[in-house]
């Protein structure tokens, strides 16, 4: 079963060239780059507990608690709806506009309302925890004088990744580029 999420940088594997814009078709919202191996294990560890949940559930089934496994049921499917979601927490980019995907919350800003879009050395949080250290972070820089940050050198997928977050960067930034009126 093809992964589309997980391909997301496919362009720059296949050819050798930089090419700022791989991708064909620009209104199709994208990630430009690959979720990174902090978000994936815990998707993954996700998907495991909710498997036991479920053999728990299934055991409770056939032991007669229905009720029981309705809940194992019901817990089992916020996991994995939790773990898919998690696959899917970053910056996607569009003919459109810039689109920052949360766990819980998801902001979409058009291109036309975007000012800037810069990498600024500030205090971020490392993997998404209130500790916070030095580093880098993507912003996108709103008409209004707010700046909301995309991306982070810190976050589950750029986390010891400093290559993947500049190309990953460069790449929003291109395309802030190709569609954002000065």
């Amino acid at each position: 079963m093809p992964l589309p999420f997980l391909t997301a940088d496919r362009a720059f594997d296949a050819t050798t060239e930089d090419v700022a814009l791989p991708f064909d078709d620009h209104d199709h919202w994208r990630r430009p780059y690959r979720p990174g191996p902090w978000r994936v294990v815990g998707a993954a560890l996700l998907l495991l507990l909710a498997s036991f949940v479920l053999l728990a559930g299934m055991v409770t089934a056939f032991a007669g608690a229905l009720p029981g496994a309705a809940v194992c049921l019901g817990v089992a499917a916020v996991m994995i709806a939790v773990a898919l979601r998690l696959l899917r927490v970053g910056a996607w980019v569009s003919r459109h506009g810039v689109r920052r995907v949360g766990l819980l919350l998801t902001t979409t800003v058009a291109w036309d309302q975007i000012t800037a879009v810069r990498t600024v050395q500030q205090p971020v949080r490392w993997l998404g925890l209130p500790r916070t250290v030095q580093g880098q972070a993507l912003v996108v820089v709103r008409r209004k004088g707010e700046a909301l940050p995309l991306l982070t050198d810190h976050n589950g997928d750029f986390l010891a990744r400093t290559e993947a977050f500049d190309r990953a960067a460069d790449t929003v930034e291109a395309w802030g580029d190709e569609y954002r009126r000065p």
